[in-house]
């Protein structure tokens, strides 16, 4: 054979060699990248093409499935009660994805989750039928937090101490999830610009400022170190506090309440903020942090399975800045979440029981794949002798100070206000709080609740004002439901 044509021809196989690989490549390579990639119609379509699984409130689905009437994807989601539940469930949409808990499902709704498959399936690669998700939800507990709000920019949690069921996630402004399920551009464009932020999770997912509510985290770790033995102790606490290392004051709210030396008791009646600076300093930021880590501060990973944003205790902070730390300043934040935690360990003699959203997720049959209520864990926060005086001192808040509009007939209840500043030189309209717990007849609720923004004159914010009228009403729903 001729030199030249030999090499050709070399050259020529080295090619269709290279070509082989290259195709191998694209369909057993990239093909699944190309497949998975969310940008690809083929998804979206397949998606769509079956009613996806539901989420279920109370023992009645509060998501649904219809047919369209025209293009290439068969079915869209629908919703029962849409703005009452958005926080809850999220949204699943053609065009912009899923939130919530239709995210943190996904697999299983739409019947791709390999839990979901037969052996048949296995083997024909068939896409099962869909599962379901059954929350914790109680939808009395839900609609009376939706209703108090109202109006209000804000947000509640409820939770049952005793077993970690979140009873209800609400935020306010809400939306209709039915809105943008089709990819209505408009809607989404609306939603995402509007200034009240509808969309956002105020109940999981924004932390703010919680203001006098934190003074329950610094009050625990004074008992648990044994800096004051009981809440009927005096404690040292000059009126106004000096802060350290500054030319500031710390002062009180009421001028004429009875703050100096107060005990923890009288302290929380009154939200003496001089007593809890001081309590702060006097403990060192480091015992307050590892305190507030207890209760779930500064966790990254804190999923109800949606994930929570962390409320933080801030570190490397000067002692002036550690005494505004104590009366919930400075850099702390906390969701309504983290705050309806702490009273929840607090009402459930110290121990905290893993807050969930969701109670089992299920077949299509019903036959229960996951059972998170079994499996919810449970930790020792402060002592029983430390809860137990705690919840006496809540008591005192509500019977006799800041919190008495959360009295309720018949129940015992406690729970500490917090009035939160914020802003340059605290210029903005300040964040009224309330947490508590709820005892009544066998049941129990822990309760938080953030008023961001109302139509109140700045004068008239206050967690008594606010929020504790809210914590009422779901409170009293929690303890007849």
């Amino acid at each position: 054979m001729n030199k030249t044509i030999r090499r050709a021809s070399v050259f020529v196989l080295l090619l269709v060699f290279a070509l082989l690989v290259r195709a191998t490549w694209v369909q057993f390579y990239d093909g699944k990248a190309l497949a998975d990639d969310k940008d690809n119609r083929r998804n979206t379509i397949a998606l769509y093409s079956e009613p996806l699984g539901n989420i279920v409130v109370g023992g009645k689905s509060v998501t649904g499935s219809a047919r369209t009437k025209s293009g290439d994807l068969a079915y869209k989601r629908t919703y029962t009660d849409g703005s009452l539940y958005a926080a809850v469930t999220g949204y699943s949409s053609q065009a912009y994805g899923a939130t919530q808990l239709e995210g943190v499902y996904r697999d299983l709704l739409d019947g791709t989750d390999n839990r979901l498959k037969s052996a048949l399936d296995t083997v024909t690669n068939k896409r099962s039928d869909p599962g379901n998700v059954i929350t914790t939800i109680d939808p009395d507990v839900q609609r009376a937090a939706y209703d108090a709000l109202g109006d209000k920019k804000g947000a509640a949690v409820a939770i049952d101490p005793a077993t970690g069921k979140i009873l209800a996630t609400v935020s306010t402004p809400s939306y209709d999830p039915s809105r943008i399920t089709t990819g209505d551009s408009d809607a989404w464009t609306q939603l995402t610009k509007d200034s009240d932020k509808p969309m956002t999770n105020r109940a999981l997912r924004q932390p703010l400022p919680p203001g006098s509510t934190f003074k329950l985290v610094v009050a625990a770790a004074a008992l648990e170190d044994g800096l004051y033995k009981s809440v009927d102790d005096k404690t040292v606490s000059p009126n106004p506090y000096d802060l350290p290392q500054s030319s500031s004051q710390l002062t009180n709210e009421n001028p004429s309440a009875p703050c100096e030396n107060a005990s923890i008791r009288v302290a929380l009646q009154y939200s003496c903020n001089n007593v809890f600076g001081k309590m702060a300093v006097d403990l060192g930021q480091d015992k307050v942090r590892a305190m507030a880590e207890k209760f779930g501060f500064n966790d990254e990973s804190q999923d109800v399975p949606v994930r929570a944003y962390a409320s933080v205790y801030p570190s490397e902070m000067d002692k002036a800045q550690t005494a505004l730390s104590g009366i919930g300043q400075f850099d702390v934040t906390a969701t309504p979440l983290q705050m309806a935690m702490v009273s929840a360990a607090i009402a459930n003699g110290g121990k905290l029981v893993s807050p969930h959203m969701v109670s089992q997720i299920t077949d299509s049959g019903g036959d229960v794949l996951e059972n998170y209520d079994d499996g919810a864990d449970s930790k020792e926060i402060v002592s029983s002798s430390t809860a137990e005086q705690l919840q006496s001192a809540m008591q005192t808040v509500v019977e006799e100070g800041t919190g008495t509009n959360a009295q309720i007939s018949g129940a015992t209840v406690g729970g500490k206000t917090g009035t939160a500043q914020h802003g340059e030189k605290n210029s903005k309209t300040p964040y009224a709080w309330f947490t508590s717990y709820g005892k009544a007849d066998g049941k129990e609720v822990a309760v938080a609740v953030l008023v961001e923004q109302s139509d109140a004159a700045r004068s008239e914010v206050s967690g008594n004002g606010l929020a504790a009228p809210v914590a009422r009403k779901v409170m009293e729903a929690a303890l007849k439901s």
